[in-house]
């Protein structure tokens, strides 16, 4: 993370990542303690990150609570030296927060195992303590011009926390394992309170499109809090959600593949099966795995074509978790009798078609099994993700191999050409292995090259770089304090117009004039049009009006004018009075085919409702319908518009009292571009809007620019106006005092923004 482009001297910008889990584990011994590299998807995935970069990571080294005063604090100097820093914990804690409430409560609930949950589900107060250890442990750390990265469902209170010590924190949140859905999730008693942590943090980030619906339901459901597409608001503050999927280090294991030792490591686990196919599962011991029902399958598979008992070997890895709970100590036992039972009964005099390992594996040799494997079974029942699956794609630098994925595995949304299996149908899933085994090696290597093209592109790295930038256009760190008072709209604009030209763009609908039940209703009266007309000929000034209104509309009200106009939110450009439209770019006729007939729909649905279809967007407009029930159908279509739309080139933009489903790359940041290239070092940009797209344009303006927001005061712009009054004050103080340069002070409606 590099310096801040902003006013005046920043300190250097740093990321503290906060984890339970860091990427190395202090193991203590009898005469010292060791540091190892950690195992797990989270510190597998950013070690290779986090070692190249410059952030601290915060977070649980290990159980050392037998380690001396001094061996501990050579313990935290080693770590220190790694840019970590340590969360000790007691064993009295790690018992009742750690394997007790996160991972005997937390983790079936989300992962949809309500039948695991303990009756007497104890450990809420270990697990609020050990959240308060880590943020004290963070403010420690803390430094005014730090980004917070917190992950997982270890640490969820932890937003929340951090947001009531330091209100200007930038504070990232991302959830590792599925969210659920509402009805499941509302069983949880402490439901509110995970809830209130999570929204602490100004970005809240999952895997997919569906663990964010849900977690948007169950704001709605628990807190009455109405998501607006991607984001909502809590104590006055937005708070954004986002889908990132999380990729791998994929290079490293493409390079890994590639390596001579690796590869004879591969071919001897080839020649140990002595020409039989290797099919493969490689997971950690936990029930969610989906590993009883993967050896009923293989077991039903063998019993159906008994000539695959010597033609087939199914090795399954079981990387030992979490022993110290009951639970998983029962379930290691049944996965045990279960792979002696398939042996027993499938067994042959030449093999036995289960070749269990429960242990871990070094990194070279766990590629090797991957370049080994003819089929790879990732089967789990839930998974927020499964990094395994990636793993084994990156590892095929030879284009080979058959992939079957659970299609209730997070990576199942994005791993098209993977083989999508149902891992509780069990005669299904032996269906598949089937079908794996004899694929023509044609479609084995199409299908490989597309996942391939994923994974590589779709990295760690550039998980990580997605969710930083979006995290660091949320907010803006604090001025330093000034003994002066910040100055007005009009005096900000005041000073820039005595040494410099203006060029104001101006938002149309509920910033000119006022929002209208009908958009028909909301034409220019004759002061806007004289007001408009008289700015764009003041010396020094040129107008803009960038609107989500259609091209013809603007043509019929405001064509005679001496100014630009944008239409569909910059998709069409005119750039002067008598010029023709420009369009950014060319549009496939029939891209509304399936947003049309949703929209139609809930016009039918609901009374007072209208759609109104433009040239690269569509929106359905509910400001006449009833205000609870309008707001309630809304929310549904958001919903429903994110399923259909999740795999297409179009986004939702929620703006008031209107949906617009829009093609992608057609935002107001693209009009606040093609100004800029437009626009000398000699000029000034004015902006002012009432919206969600005016903080596309907002966000796309330097800061050099002076941005105002109608209406809301929590925004990136840098000052806000009252409403559509206070923007024609504005605009009739610069008409009158054009050449004079003596503008008021301040007018009534303006303000400076509280996000400023």
């Amino acid at each position: 993370m590099g310096r801040r482009d902003n006013v005046g001297a920043m300190p250097e910008q740093r990321l503290i990542i906060v984890s339970n889990r860091l990427p190395v584990s202090a193991r203590a011994t009898e005469g010292d303690v060791s540091i190892v590299p950690s195992d797990g998807g989270l510190a597998t995935a950013l070690r290779p990150w986090h070692e190249r970069s410059d952030a601290l990571w915060i977070g649980w080294p290990g159980a050392v609570s037998a380690a001396t005063a001094a061996q501990r604090d050579r313990l935290d100097a080693g770590l220190r030296e790694r840019r970590i820093v340590p969360v000790h914990l007691s064993g009295d804690h790690i018992d009742r927060y750690y394997n007790g409430f996160a991972n005997s409560v937390l983790w079936p609930l989300f992962h949809y195992l309500v039948d695991r949950l303990p009756i007497d589900a104890a450990g809420w107060d270990a697990y609020q303590e050990v959240n308060e250890a880590f943020a004290d442990v963070v403010a420690q750390e803390y430094r005014p011009n730090d980004t917070i990265w917190v992950h997982d469902y270890h640490l969820m209170l932890l937003p929340g926390l951090l947001r009531r010590r330091f209100p200007d924190a930038r504070i990232g949140f991302f959830l590792h394992i599925p969210f659920p859905s509402s009805e499941v999730f509302r069983i949880l008693p402490w439901r509110r309170e995970i809830l209130n942590g999570l929204v602490g943090a100004d970005l809240v980030g999952f895997h997919t499109f569906a663990y964010l619906r849900h977690f948007m339901t169950s704001l709605l459901h628990v807190d009455g809090i109405e998501a607006n597409i991607d984001r909502v608001c809590v104590d006055g503050r937005d708070v954004k959600l986002g889908v990132f999927p999380m990729g791998i280090d994929a290079g490293a294991f493409s390079e890994l593949a590639a390596a001579d030792d690796v590869r004879a490591r591969a071919d001897a686990i080839r020649r140990d099966a002595d020409g039989r196919r290797i099919v493969l599962g490689i997971d950690r011991l936990d029930y969610t795995k989906g590993i009883l029902r993967r050896l009923e399958a293989v077991e039903r598979l063998l019993q159906r074509e008994p000539r695959l008992r010597d033609e087939m070997r199914y090795i399954q890895v079981a990387v030992p978790s979490r022993g110290d709970v009951d639970s998983y100590q029962e379930f290691q036992k049944d996965v045990e009798e279960r792979v002696g039972h398939v042996n027993g009964a499938c067994g042959t005099l030449r093999s036995l078609p289960v070749h269990y390992v429960h242990q871990s594996v070094s990194l070279r040799d766990l590629v090797a099994l991957y370049c080994a494997a003819d089929v790879m079974l990732v089967t789990p029942l839930r998974d927020g993700m499964n990094l395994v699956a990636k793993e084994f794609i990156a590892s095929r630098v030879d284009d080979d191999g058959v992939l079957l994925l659970s299609e209730f595995a997070g990576a199942a949304a994005e791993l098209n050409g993977a083989v999508s299996v149902n891992p509780y149908d069990v005669e299904g899933l032996a269906d598949s292995i089937r079908r794996a085994l004899s694929m023509p090696v044609e479609e084995r290597r199409a299908r490989m090259r597309g996942l391939r093209r994923r994974v590589l592109a779709h990295d760690v790295r550039a998980w990580v770089d997605t969710f930083l930038q979006q995290l660091n256009t949320l907010r803006s760190f604090p001025a330093a304090a000034s003994a002066t008072p910040a100055p007005s709209f009009l005096t900000a604009i005041g000073d820039a117009q005595r040494t410099m030209r203006l060029r104001v763009l101006l938002d149309y609908d509920g910033t000119l004039v006022p929002l209208a039940r009908s958009p028909d209703l909301a034409a220019p009266d004759d002061e806007l049009l004289d007001l408009l007309d008289r700015l764009a000929a003041s010396p020094g000034i040129q107008v803009d009006i960038v609107s989500g209104r259609t091209r013809e509309t603007l043509d019929r009200w405001l064509a005679h004018l001496p100014i630009a106009l944008w239409a569909e939110h910059g998709f069409w450009h005119r750039p002067r009075r008598g010029a023709g439209w420009d369009a950014a770019f060319a549009v496939m006729p029939d891209w509304m085919a399936r947003v049309r007939p949703i929209l139609d729909q809930f016009v039918a649905d609901t009374p007072g409702s209208f759609v109104e279809v433009k040239s690269a967007s569509v929106a359905w407009h509910y400001r006449a319908a009833p205000r609870e029930f309008g707001a309630r159908q809304a929310h549904e279509l958001r919903l429903l518009l994110g399923d259909a739309l999740s795999n297409q080139p179009l986004e939702v933009l929620e703006g008031k009292k209107v949906i617009e489903v829009r093609l992608r790359g057609v935002s107001k940041a693209v009009a606040a571009q093609r100004v800029l290239e437009e626009t000398g070092p000699g000029t000034v940009i004015v902006a002012i809007g009432d919206d969600r797209s005016d903080e596309e344009l907002f966000r796309a303006l330097p800061r050099s620019s002076l941005t105002a927001a109608v209406g809301q005061p929590w925004t990136s712009a840098r000052f806000c106006l009252e409403d559509h009054r206070a923007v024609r004050r504005i605009l009739r103080a610069l008409v009158a005092d054009a050449d004079s340069g003596a503008l008021p002070l301040r007018l009534a409606g303006e303000r400076e923004c509280l996000s400023a």
